[in-house]
């Protein structure tokens, strides 16, 4: 078991923990929470031994701790060429050293050591690691050739996949996992939930999503004001149990505070009596012998509100063969289109799909951040957007403080205000003193998170367009966001996936998939049957696939093998029909597949063309000449060319798949 004793991390001048104490047994799985800052991440890097204790002790079995005992997500981003297969099997540390025991052993022609090599890879499952390995790729959401597409291939947030399947491949004693499901769609993130649930070996979790840590974990660590507090259950056992503890210790708080008071009435009263000295003087060391109990202090809790809308338009919005995804010279990257809908006053729309689906690209669209490819958008009178990018530098300047950021709000969009008045608002969203004037850059993601918030608040829009407003909040925040969320009067689309999020703020579905988007008839957990029910159907699909493939070459020997059956030829009219039917099928299933082809190429195209685009700001961003304004510009168009890359390798899965549908018949 992992036992913390006394234990003392400093980083910098900041005590992380102070004198913190804590028991975890094997086999428990346990979520590590706490505020944004606290020092969680800080804790998994002393278990993981990358820091040292300056105070105090900690056991961790030595098993655990060696080649293969332990795993965690690597929060690099890898550059290889090596497939995506092979790239996960590296985190089995035991297979790796046992390959490369054989390899070592057939240089060495050593025959024993040779057979003790292959005996290490049975032991380590090297028969089947390849299957288990694609099959953890496929679970977390890659399909068909990406499984075996080189890594460099990759954009950001696939990469950060392939290193969580890559820690779940190692047949680990103790899992560190450090927001696991930031980068994860909602069918991709049940699959996890659904694999944690089987661990075996001790897991810690650090997580700011509280059904993903009430699915999963049974133990909850709170790290605060330095200090660790075990509690048994998962995230929402520890909010009733913390909230009893909390009442408990300010009640036992004021009752003491009433018997110091009653004490040092007695005291004053009758110190300076001769015949009650002695009873006064016993009161004295009473209350110096007394254990003083401390308030029950907590971190103030955020909380804000959007004010209310100075209109509401009916419609807000209507949309006509509505067409979105990206303009190029190249030509149009279609990714969702035929969209006919309204939105209406009022209404809590939750966008729902697979990552890549094209999601986030229709609500830039709609929030004007990249133009429409056709169709029609047609705005209410008095339509006022407020829109939140997943990324948030997006909206944000690296360079400018949270201060410059509203003073540009205040003049260039509305509505006006004083520089106090500003300074006032920022203060009620957690930026207070020197930190108005903090460059963005230099801030946490919760803390750009708050900003981007804050943002939206001073103009008062009646639409909001949420983009994973939650990917960067803290626990306490995302339940402040939906608060407000709740009380906000005007109509809101969001696309996350905090199922927690949607739950509470949502009361319609948009599903964005196959290109198009439709309205969803029911709520998260018939989304969630409707992704099992859909990975069942492709699992069988590729099943009967299979069978057909591997029969096919068996069929041929029986056919030349056969008797020729005693029956009569077929008239030659006959076979000229067939020859006829036949040229006829193949020239439609030619039609068919053309435009596929051609929608294929296009994209391939400019998937060269971004990735060639992407690697060359990359060069251009290791200037040492650039000017601030120049790199920010250049950060800014990276991260749109790899979102742009991720959709692009979405829609060339899907055209690919379509294609081979088409072929198989």
């Amino acid at each position: 078991m992992i036992t913390l004793r006394n234990i003392t991390l400093r980083r910098g001048t900041k005590v992380v923990l102070d004198g913190a104490s804590a028991t975890l047994h094997p086999g428990e799985k346990v979520g590590l929470i706490g505020r944004n800052g606290a020092g969680k991440s800080s804790l998994f890097s002393l278990i993981a031994g990358r820091l040292q204790l300056d105070a105090g002790d900690m056991e961790i079995p030595a098993a655990w701790m060696a080649p293969g005992g332990w795993a965690e997500v690597a929060q690099d981003m890898p550059e290889t060429e090596e497939s995506a297969t092979d790239f996960v099997l590296q985190g089995d540390a035991r297979l790796m050293l046992a390959r490369a025991a054989l390899v070592k052993a057939e240089a060495d022609d050593d025959g024993h050591a040779i057979g003790d090599a292959y005996a290490m890879l049975a032991d380590a499952g090297d028969f089947d690691a390849p299957a288990r390995a694609q099959a953890l790729l496929m679970g977390l959401g890659f399909k068909g050739d990406q499984i075996t597409a080189p890594v460099n291939s990759f954009s950001g947030g696939w990469r950060m996949r392939l290193q969580l399947a890559r820690a779940l491949m190692c047949p680990s004693q103790l899992l560190l996992l450090d927001e696991p499901t930031n980068h994860l769609d909602l069918d991709a993130l049940v699959w996890l939930e659904a694999w944690l649930q089987r661990y075996e070996g001790t897991m810690i979790v650090i997580s700011h999503d509280r059904e993903f840590l009430d699915a999963i974990t049974k133990v909850t660590l709170h790290l605060d004001e330095a200090k660790l507090t075990r509690y048994t259950g998962g995230y929402t056992a520890f909010e009733f149990m913390r909230a009893e503890r909390m009442s408990q210790a300010a009640a036992a708080y004021s009752k003491q505070q009433d018997r110091i008071a009653h004490l040092n009435k007695f005291i004053a009263r009758f110190k300076a009596k001769a015949s009650k000295a002695k009873q006064a003087q016993s009161r004295v060391k009473a209350l110096e012998r007394m254990e003083k109990l401390g308030p029950v202090l907590t971190a103030s809790d955020f909380q804000f509100e959007f004010k209310e809308p100075l209109s509401l338009p009916n419609p807000m919005m209507a949309l006509k063969d509505l067409q979105c995804g990206y303009k190029n010279p190249e030509g149009d990257v279609v990714i969702v289109q035929n969209i006919n809908r309204s939105v209406m006053p009022g209404q809590r729309i939750g966008i729902l799909g697979a990552n890549g689906q094209g999601k986030s690209t229709l609500v830039k669209t709609l929030a004007h951040m990249q133009p429409l490819i056709s169709g029609e958008v047609t705005e209410g009178k008095g339509l006022s957007i407020g829109y939140f990018a997943q990324q948030e530098l997006d909206v944000l300047q690296l360079d400018d403080g949270p201060l410059m950021h509203m003073v540009r709000l205040a003049r260039d969009v509305g509505p006006a205000g004083r520089e106090q008045e500003l300074r006032d608002f920022l203060g009620s969203f957690r930026f207070v003193g020197d930190m108005v004037n903090q460059p963005v850059g230099l801030m946490s993601g919760g803390e750009k998170a708050r900003l981007v918030l804050a943002l939206l608040v001073w103009q008062r829009p009646n639409l909001l367009l949420l983009d994973e407003p939650t990917n960067h909040l803290d626990l306490t925040t995302r339940e402040a966001l939906s608060m407000a969320l709740n009380g906000f009067e005007g109509t809101l689309m969001l696309v996350s996936h905090d199922r927690a999020l949607l739950r509470e703020v949502c009361d319609e579905f948009w599903l964005v998939t196959k290109g198009g988007v439709s309205e969803f008839d029911g709520d998260l957990d018939d989304y969630q049957k409707w992704l099992l029910e859909q990975s069942r159907l492709q699992a069988a699909a590729a099943k009967a696939a299979s069978k057909q493939s591997a029969s096919a070459p068996a069929l041929l020997p029986q056919m030349v093998q056969a008797p020729t059956p005693a029956a009569a030829p077929s008239p030659a009219s006959n076979r000229k029909d067939e020859r006829k039917a036949q040229a006829g099928a193949a020239r439609e299933l030619a039609a068919q597949a053309k435009p596929i082809k051609a929608e294929l190429t296009r994209v391939e195209q400019r998937m060269e063309a971004a990735t060639a685009e992407k690697d060359q700001i990359s060069t251009d961003l290791a200037s040492p000449k650039l000017s601030a304004a120049d790199r920010s510009e250049l950060g800014r168009k990276m991260k749109q060319l790899g979102e742009e890359i991720d959709e692009l390798e979405a829609k060339w899965l899907n055209l690919s798949e379509s294609l081979q549908l088409l072929q198989q018949g």
